[in-house]
């Protein structure tokens, strides 16, 4: 017997992990991968060339810092960078972010360096 379809619960993903600026996936549509991060304090300047980078938050509030101003985001609110555009996330408190990007995406872009981490798969 098949298994029948079930939703992601994104409060029970959030649960299941507690690591900062370590991206989990929890779904993917098409070749784009959602993933779940928790993220506080400020992270590093970095440009995706080749995709744009969508933020929705969850809990919290998350300021990107753009060179052409800031935009800040509280729960249920969500931002595109567009591809190209150099950027740095920072959250002064705790904050549950999801993020949509094309699959096989590294969360320091250009930048590179000790907050690089892979995406896990959190089943």
């Amino acid at each position: 017997m098949p298994t029948p379809p079930v939703p992601v619960v994104l409060a029970d993903k959030l649960a299941r992990f507690s690591e900062l600026w370590s991206p989990k996936i929890v779904a993917g549509v098409n070749d784009y991968e959602v993933k779940l991060a928790k993220v506080k304090g400020e992270f590093v300047w970095h440009t995706h060339e080749d995709t744009d980078e969508l933020f929705l938050v969850v809990t919290g509030r998350l300021t990107i810092q753009l060179r052409d101003g800031d935009v800040t985001l509280g729960p249920g609110e969500l931002f595109v960078v567009p591809r190209g555009v150099e950027h740095c996330p920072v959250a002064e408190e705790e904050t549950a972010i999801l993020l949509l990007e094309p699959a096989g995406t590294v969360n320091t872009g250009d930048a590179g360096g000790p907050m690089t981490k892979q995406a896990e798969i959190l089943g």
